[in-house]
Parts: structure tokens; C-alpha cells; sequence
């Protein structure tokens, strides 16, 4: 089963990159029957990054944070957006039989407009050159969350709008996978983790400046003897990174009182460094080996180029473009 998913380099990763997404792909890669691509989606950064040199280093370090996280080179496919030409190709092809209600229809272009981003082209289209990445490589699952679900929804509905134009079923049309672990993480304000809100926990930030992300988790004015809601992020959080087996203790303290939440957010720091300890002590290691990191996301573009070249042969001759 051929499965594809990316991830912006528009910053750092933090732990709902983590828990949302990233803990699955170790999963997912474990198994003989999948066939995995995880591309750093340095076109779609385009629309939020101008300056060249930024980009380049932060594409960099996602690839590096892949690594270091534990995505295996020799099981799955890790490459440059913007290394595989035949993804804008497919994306023009794929402009000229989307209709424009359907991209006005996008709740990600809205979310964004609404939150002050230029309404630009490639901003509007960015679903397009979604569908591209996807379709580009065959991939038939496309770990999304449930609130991801509408991009998907337009992959298949462009690659639906390409076949009956032409007459053929050229593209395959990929299903969702939702993932059952795939959680919704809180940032450190209570609303959904995300580099776009600032109220992130990077995984790999210094010691110090992950501790004053950690003790500026919102939290009420629960008196330390009193038990402390089980509604906000400091709860959300520890029930995340807990192992199951440590969980009961954990909620306890919650429940029973005579623990301040500064003690539970000193709790949910030991457990982000003890979890992230090993990658953060290997991601340190890729970092004085830049050459290697380079070779692994060269690899990973020439295995996406092989899986994409028949597909694109196909999708020219039917478009009449020269071969």
C-alpha cells in the first residue's frame, strides 16, 4: 500500500507535529506492505516564506528532525518538494480542470485570509499543488486528521475532474487514512497546537526555552489543595505523553488534590525530555553531518522521480504534450 504525506517547513516541530502525525509514520513504516513518501513541502512554503536562505535551512532541518525522530531512509522515501518537477507539471494539468467554486470553497484559504495572509494565487490554488503531491506518486492512503478531511475531498474530486476529461482512469484516487491515534493536540493556551497560533512546545528547543513553554500552559486558579480540572491543556497533555501504565498515578494527582499545577507542569516537562531524549541527542549528531542528511532527502527524490515518471509519461500522451 503506497502511502504519502508532508509537512511545511514554516518552522520548527513541535509536539503536536509529534503526536499528531509523526508517531504514526513510525508506525506506519514498520509494516512490509507499506510503501511510504514523506516530502518537506517547500512549495507550499512558498506562500508564507520569501526569504531563500530561510527556506533552505528550515527545509533542512525538518529533514534532519525526520531523522532524528526515527523515519528510516531504508524503508521510506524522504525528499525535497521541490526536487520532483513532475509535481508542478501535474499541478498545471490539474489547474485546467478545476473548476474556481471549488477552491473558493476551501476552509484552509479561509482560515488563512482570516488571519491576515495575502490572498494570493498561490495561497487560493494551494490545494492544487496538494493534489499534485498526492496523486503524483500513486498513493492510494493519505494520513489525514478528521479536520483535514476536505483537502482530501478535492484531491479526488480534481483527480475525478482529470479522468473523465480525458477518458481514462489516469489517477488513482486515493482514500483517507484516518488515523484512530491520530490525536487533536492542545497548545499551551487550550486552542489546537500550531506554529500559525504561537503556542507551540517545540521538541527540539533548548532546555530552558522548553521549560517556560511548559510553565506558561494555561491553567485556572484551582487552589493547590482542591482537585484541578481534567478540561484544560496541562490535563490534555500529560494524558498524552504518559505511559498508560504511569497514567493512573497521573490522573490521581488531578483528581485528589494536594498537587499545584506548577508541580504537574514540572510532571509534563520530564516526561517531554525524557520522551524526546534519544532524538534530541541523535538530531545533534545529523547536525555536524549535514553531507548525510543531504544524501538521504537525494535518495529519497530519485525514488519518488522513478514512482512518478510512468504516471507522468501517461499523463502528457493523454494530454497531448510532447513525450
Amino acid at each position: 500500500m503506497r502511502i504519502v504525506s508532508g509537512v511545511q517547513p514554516t518552522g520548527r516541530l513541535h509536539l503536536g507535529n509529534y503526536l499528531g502525525a509523526i508517531r504514526q509514520f513510525l508506525d506506519l513504516q514498520s509494516a512490509p506492505a507499506h510503501d511510504c513518501f514523506f516530502f518537506v513541502a517547500d512549495l507550499h512554503a512558498l506562500t508564507t516564506i520569501r526569504d531563500g536562505a530561510t527556506l533552505r535551512s528550515l527545509t533542512l532541518e525538518i529533514a534532519t528532525d525526520y531523522l532524528a525522530l526515527g523515519l528510516d531512509p531504508d524503508r521510506v522515501a524522504i525528499y525535497r518538494q521541490s526536487s520532483l518537477p513532475q509535481v508542478t507539471e501535474l499541478a498545471w494539468m490539474l489547474s485546467t480542470v478545476t473548476p474556481m467554486g471549488l477552491l473558493r470553497r476551501g476552509h484552509s484559504y479561509k482560515d488563512k485570509i482570516a488571519r491576515g495572509l495575502e490572498p494570493t494565487h498561490g495561497l487560493f490554488a494551494y490545494p492544487v499543488l496538494m493534489a499534485a503531491d498526492i496523486l503524483i506518486v500513486g498513493a492510494e492512503r493519505v494520513p489525514v486528521g478528521r479536520d483535514q478531511a476536505q483537502h482530501l475531498e478535492m484531491t479526488r474530486d480534481l483527480a475525478t475532474a482529470f479522468n473523465q476529461v480525458h477518458d481514462e482512469p489516469l489517477l488513482r484516487l486515493p482514500e483517507p487514512m484516518i488515523l484512530p491515534d491520530a490525536a487533536l493536540v492542545p497548545g499551551i493556551d487550550g486552542r489546537k497546537m500550531s506554529k500559525s497560533h504561537g503556542n507551540v512546545i517545540e521538541l527540539f528547543a533548548p532546555e530552558a526555552d522548553l521549560r517556560r513553554s511548559v510553565m506558561s500552559i494555561v491553567t485556572d486558579s484551582t487552589p493547590l489543595e482542591d482537585p484541578k480540572s481534567a478540561r484544560g491543556p496541562l490535563y490534555a497533555l500529560l494524558k498524552l505523553l504518559t505511559p498508560p501504565e504511569e497514567w493512573a498515578e497521573s490522573r490521581r494527582l488531578f483528581t485528589t488534590g494536594g498537587q499545584g499545577y506548577g508541580a504537574l507542569k514540572t510532571r509534563l516537562l520530564g516526561l517531554v525530555l525524557d520522551t524526546f531524549r534519544p532524538a534530541r541527542q541523535r538530531r545533534e549528531e545529523l547536525l555536524r553531518d549535514v553531507g548525510f542528511v543531504e544524501s538521504v532527502l537525494n535518495a529519497g527524490s530519485e525514488r519518488a522521480a522513478t514512482a512518478a515518471a510512468p504516471l507522468m509519461a501517461e499523463c502528457r500522451r493523454a494530454c497531448g504534450l510532447a513525450g
